[in-house]
């Protein structure tokens, strides 16, 4: 099956789909304008198999040009509005589009790299724009009949539906291939734990080019729910005063959204009597601010997930009733998928013993676009070798210990940087913290904490990170430097870029970042 058509079948018409400031959009609205714009696709020449660039905010334009492009049995690229033109072109030129769907100052800044492509942005209503010799796509409508949509490439399982672009070892971004299937199969499975159901409304702060923001998108449809979207969370009051009056079920983040909601706004002080659940992935979330979170929402389930691009989006989760017994783990395998902790001889590691942990299920995708090398890395025999190292109880429970990259070598013996960011943030004073390593003639490589305080007027602050550090850790694990900033670098889902960090640790340099 379509995905498009799995997730918007049987829904009805009037039906609240997608909320945004100002404007509610129906089921039915939504549904015309995937059909609308599909059949542009296949009239103006589209392909099966042909990419479609898709780089706008979440918007109902967003959803629309996402679903008809799936819906025609094209490739979407999804993309943000902030990708570096170096990443930009290099992403234009391995994906060849044949369509780009962007807002009208994206394609006015980076209109040499679509020449010959048709653009379509936001608020067209006549005729798609035209860069060079592309022929333009047919007006948006929002009533289209049923009959008249018909314009579509069968699609099967195994055919690509979307190329989700992820930071890739070399540095250049690679793209995730995932199927029509890899996306249905997320789905049912994500369903299911979280048990949605029609009467869920999800708060959708997640970019939906993100894959733990498009699994918002498609199991909030695929029950005939609704999501709220708001790009506003630098104003996080507004967000909680948002959730409030939609009466969310939902809310979804990664740790940085936990953070300052945690530390940093008013959360604890209102009242969410609709929110049911909130979902947390995306990045390790410290077990100090898990036990925040429960404090602050108390008649809310918290589910903790873990996941990967290349597992299209999800691969576990813990149980929201055993977050007390299990603090700090990413649970077992979601419904759907097998999840197992392997040593470098590829037998299932002993309680306590660290291993990769590797994946196995109908969500694990075909690889990376035009990168047969990385590829066959990290996808062996149908499993998903994730290059995140992890450690089981003698429950089966999982625990990541770091990635294998994000460790580092003091006085000859390995640390987890995870575990080292862990007791900082039991600190009161931060609401962020990232460990990297930096040169030292005696350690080999000695520790450097870049920490970001709860509240401004931090005044010897630096002082205080490495009085509680020297109480708390071996005399190895205190860091030679702390720094103190802003805010962390953050990519445009939210996570926290370590590699400029280590660039600024490297070069010794200290600038300050704001959000």
């Amino acid at each position: 099956m379509n995905v498009a058509e799995f997730l918007l079948e049987g829904k009805e018409d009037g039906r609240r789909a997608l909320l945004v400031p100002g404007r509610d959009y129906s089921y039915g609205e939504l549904r015309d304008a995937t059909h609308n714009l599909a059949n542009a696709l296949v009239n103006a020449g589209g392909q099966k198999g042909d990419r479609v660039v898709l780089a706008a905010d979440n918007s109902f334009f967003w959803v629309a040009a996402y679903l008809g492009t799936l819906q025609a049995g094209l490739v979407c690229v999804p993309l943000p509005t902030s990708l570096a033109a170096e990443d930009l072109n290099y992403i234009v030129r391995i994906t060849e589009p044949r369509f780009a769907f962007v807002p009208a100052g994206f394609s006015e800044k980076h209109g040499d790299r679509f020449y010959g492509v048709p653009v379509l942005a936001p608020g067209d209503r006549t005729n798609g724009r035209n860069r060079g010799n592309g022929a333009a796509l047919n007006p948006v409508q929002h009533t289209v009949p049923e009959s008249v949509c018909s314009a579509r490439h069968l699609t099967a399982p195994h055919d690509l539906a979307a190329l989700w672009f992820t930071s890739g070892s070399t540095g250049r971004p690679r793209g995730v291939m995932i199927s029509h299937g890899n996306i249905i199969e997320n789905t049912k499975s994500i369903v299911q734990f979280l048990g949605l159901t029609e009467r869920d409304c999800i708060m959708a702060v997640l970019p939906f080019h993100y894959c733990f923001g498009a699994s918002l998108l498609h199991t909030h449809l695929r029950v005939g729910g609704s999501l709220v979207l708001d790009s506003r969370f630098m104003y996080p009051e507004a967000i909680l005063q948002r959730m409030q009056e939609a009466e969310c079920t939902g809310f979804a983040g990664v740790p940085t959204h936990f953070q300052i909601l945690l530390r940093k706004s008013s959360l604890r002080k209102r009242s969410f009597p609709k929110l049911r659940y909130v979902q947390q992935a995306g990045g390790h979330l410290a077990p100090a601010f898990i036990s925040e979170l429960r404090e602050a929402l108390p008649g809310t389930q918290i589910f903790i997930m873990y996941g990967q691009t290349e597992a299209t989006s999800r691969l576990s989760y813990l149980p929201p009733e055993w977050l007390d017994r299990k603090l700090g783990s990413i649970g077992k395998g979601i419904p759907g998928v097998k999840l197992c902790v392997l040593n470098e001889a590829g037998h299932n590691v002993r309680p306590g013993e660290v291993g990769e942990i590797v994946a196995e299920g109908g969500n694990v995708t075909q690889g990376y676009w035009h990168a047969p090398e990385e590829t066959a890395v990290c996808f062996r025999n149908g499993k998903l070798y994730t290059g995140d190292l992890g450690v089981v109880d003698e429950d089966g429970f999982i625990y990541v210990v770091g990635r294998a990259k994000d460790f580092l070598k003091c006085g000859g013996k390995r640390v987890s940087c995870r575990q080292l960011e862990e007791q900082l943030l039991q600190l009161d004073e931060l609401l962020e913290a990232a460990i990297v390593g930096m040169p030292d003639d005696v350690l080999g490589e000695a520790v450097k904490a870049f920490v970001v305080p709860r509240q401004s007027g931090c005044d010897g602050l630096e002082t205080r990170v490495e009085l509680y550090c020297r109480k708390h850790m071996p005399a190895q694990h205190v860091p030679k430097e702390v720094v103190v900033l802003q805010a962390l670098p953050k990519s445009s889902a939210g996570k926290v870029l370590k590699q400029q960090l280590r660039e600024m640790a490297t070069a010794g340099q200290a600038e300050c970042f704001t959000h």
